[in-house]
């Protein structure tokens, strides 16, 4: 076994890479393994464009431009899948959510961890090649909404791009780690944050902003790939009208387009419609297609004074790659109240619909429905539900628009939304076998009891308040095979799990998003599980698969995010995440499973229930999202009905209020609360822990709530 240490900020030492017995040493020439010698990073356009081609490659995020996260590697297969075995696992140095898609070629791996860290390694043998830390400030993990992760890299001539969450695009050597050049793409005083993966486009870096629950308004920049220098941005929602326009490529679609599908004082809440994730290039059209967020706040009495679709919001967006002028665009929800957003995975394909060849973008966004467009026009083409739906009861096919029924924006009163506000399709990687002709994904039934909060206001650091009141519950979780042909379920297979990988070898590989980590193989066709191995940490990213000197491998990144990790998971002690690979015949031994959480440790009191009951609004405000509703946790981060803080009042209050631990991303609240409610905030969580500790259900008083135990934080 070989053991190398890694600290943040240095190049040097990853912890915890066991090599596969009896493969070439890691410091041998690559040439000796059969690589191809080419420089680091060396992937221009035609390569992006003819990746299918090269399959021992895992070149751009979702595999090719079409993003079908489909491999024609079949060395793997379903035959012989039972022998897969770790071949070696590197230890990432933070215990945070991993949710990136790592990037192989030319036999090395390049990936980012949560912090927007990233490593290059050796693909074979798991050996730190370097490491890169942007040393994101600790005050920024309180931006984000769901943990400060980071969903992948980009790789093109030479360079590996990176956006980091505190909003800055980064360019680094390929070969060395080294910066190139940085730019930031966001107002750093503001609370934007990037968590997605940056997509290379003709000379460009597209990348755009998270942050809608928080009050933002969402953009899509270009960037040079050479030089970090703007090339163009488009905004997807208006901004302050008394500003006149952005000087931006959006401005004259804005003006004649957007604007008039907005009322009230929009501009003062930001809007919402951040593009934080999916950003996809089509080559046969030289188009752009952009994913699109929530509205800000999720209510249209509010944001927009209940009238209008307000554009861009839940939308796919094209524009053209070179100018970022606007193409086209379908919007999914319009007028957009239920925290749904439309930035899920897509997959450009081909299919035979009708007896017509067509080019199409399928899409299963948070609503709950299956979309098929014409990615030349943008018109629908098809839609039916993957789950029950109540916001909408079908997708007019002439139209395009969703067939809703009476107050479904809970205009009259509270309104059952079926999926609801955590979605029935979240962030994680959807996949389509052309071998098959069968998308996909991951999918959970979910509901809200939606209703207007009358005593709105917008509350600073506390994203969550959107003039909404709601209640939540869940349901089964399964991945779906769904035919976008016929638009209809193939089959299912129960378990909550992570992103899609689908091969030639007949396979489909996902990890479950467990506390204690399960990988698992199922054949493509059936969904018949024939395989699976204890990671022993949850997983959510999706894996890919590459070559190496003529033996494939299947690698994941575990360790589940937070926001996938609340609401009553099993606590055990924090582990760091893991870059894992497998192959036939791997000798790899993975780390046993984490032990429990530590138990309990309530503090002595005593605490009056007005007390805990005002604490407990200000956990709501502030504290859930990272902790967890009725502040249950997994532990991902700290579960803190068991925290060593809790039983002593000064201790508690140097981290609470003071920002003992800001380098960790806990920052003192001594800005947004007053000094009081420290104690206040220890009454509820201690009366939460003394439940735990005697065996009794999480008690979160109801009084304001607006979530209950259920509730699942939306991703971002």
């Amino acid at each position: 076994m070989s053991r190398f240490t890694g600290k943040a900020g240095l190049i040097g030492i990853a912890i915890g890479v066991i090599v596969l017995a009896g493969q070439i040493s890691a410091g041998q020439d690559m040439a000796k393994r059969g690589h191809t010698q080419r420089p680091a990073g060396d992937v221009d356009d035609a390569r992006m464009l003819a990746a299918s081609n090269e399959p021992e490659n895992w070149l751009l995020n979702g595999g090719t431009f079409g993003g079908e996260r489909y491999s024609l590697l079949d060395q793997i297969n379903t035959v012989n899948v039972g022998r897969l075995r770790p071949a070696w696992y590197f230890e990432y140095d933070t215990t945070r959510g991993q949710e990136a898609e790592p990037i192989v070629v030319d036999g090395v791996m390049y990936v980012s961890t949560s912090w927007s860290k990233v490593y290059a390694l050796d693909a074979a043998t798991g050996r730190q090649l370097w490491f890169y830390d942007p040393e994101v400030a600790g005050t920024d993990g309180a931006k984000a909404c769901c943990d400060v992760v980071n969903r992948g890299v980009a790789v093109y001539e030479g360079k590996v791009f990176v956006g980091a969450l505190d909003g800055r695009l980064i360019a680094l050597d390929a070969r060395t780690g080294k910066v190139v050049w940085s730019t930031m793409t966001i107002d750093p005083d503001s609370m934007q944050t990037i968590t997605g993966a940056p997509r290379v486009v003709r000379g460009k870096v597209i990348i755009g902003n998270a942050g809608a629950d928080f009050g933002v308004r969402g953009h899509v920049s270009a960037y040079d790939a050479a030089t970090g220098k703007l090339a163009w941005r488009f905004y997807l929602v208006p901004g302050d009208p008394e500003k006149g326009p952005d000087g931006a490529a959006s401005d004259e679609i804005m003006e004649k387009l957007v604007r008039p599908t907005w009322a009230g004082d929009y501009a003062s809440y930001g809007g919402g419609g951040t593009a934080w994730q999916t950003i996809m290039y089509d080559p046969d059209f030289n188009r752009i297609y952009i994913g699109t967020g929530n509205g800000s706040p999720w209510n249209p009495k509010y944001r927009t004074a209940g009238k209008g679709d307000n554009l861009f919001l839940c939308s796919v967006v094209a524009l053209d790659a070179d100018t970022g002028k606007y193409i086209w665009h379908y919007q999914e929800n319009p007028q957009e109240a239920w925290d749904y957003n439309s930035t899920q995975p897509m997959i450009l394909a081909e299919l035979d619909i009708e007896g017509r060849r067509r080019k199409v973008l399928m899409h299963a966004p948070k609503n709950g429905f299956f979309y098929v467009i014409d990615r030349q026009t943008g018109r629908l083409i098809s839609a039916a539900p993957t789950v029950p739906t109540t916001w909408a009861s079908r997708i007019d096919i002439a139209t395009g628009r969703p067939v809703e029924p009476a107050n479904a924006r809970y205009t009259e009163g509270p309104f059952l939304a079926k999926p609801g506000t955590a979605g029935s399709h979240n962030w994680h990687a959807m996949a389509f076998s052309p071998k098959t002709g069968l998308a996909y994904l991951p999918v959970a039934e979910n509901q809200s009891l939606l209703q207007t909060n009358p005593d709105f206001r917008p509350v600073p650091m506390g994203p969550f308040n959107h003039g909404v009141i709601s209640r939540h519950g869940a349901g089964a979780s399964y991945l779906l095979a769904w035919d976008p042909v016929k638009q209809r379920e193939a089959w299912r297979v129960p378990y909550r799990g992570g992103g899609v990988l689908a091969t030639a070898g007949g396979l489909l590989f996902q990890g479950r998003g467990t506390v204690i980590g399960e990988f698992v193989a199922l054949r493509a066709d059936d969904g018949r599980q024939l395989w699976s191995w204890p990671t022993p940490n949850g997983i959510q990213a999706a894996a890919v698969t590459y070559m190496v000197g003529g033996v494939q491998y299947v690698a994941i990144s575990t360790g589940a995010g937070a926001g996938a990790m609340t609401g009553g998971a099993e606590a055990r002690m924090r582990q760091p995440g893991r870059m894992v690979a497998f192959r036939i015949g791997g000798k790899a031994t993975l780390p046993r499973e984490p032990d429990p959480a530590p138990p309990a440790n309530p503090a002595p009191g005593p605490f009056t229930q007005e007390a805990v009951d005002r604490g407990a609004a200000v956990y709501r405000n502030y504290c859930y999202r990272c902790h967890g509703p009725d502040a249950i946790s997994s532990n991902v981060i700290p579960d803190l009905r068991r925290s060593a803080y809790l039983p002593d009042k000064e201790a508690w209050r140097a981290v609470v209020w003071d920002g003992a631990l800001e380098s960790s991303g806990m920052i003192g609240w001594s800005r947004y609360l007053e000094s009081e409610q420290i104690e206040e905030l220890r009454a509820y969580v201690s009366w939460e822990a003394t439940r735990l500790k005697n065996g009794q259900a999480p008690g979160a008083r109801q009084t304001g709530s607006r979530r209950s135990s259920q509730a699942v934080v939306q991703e971002q």
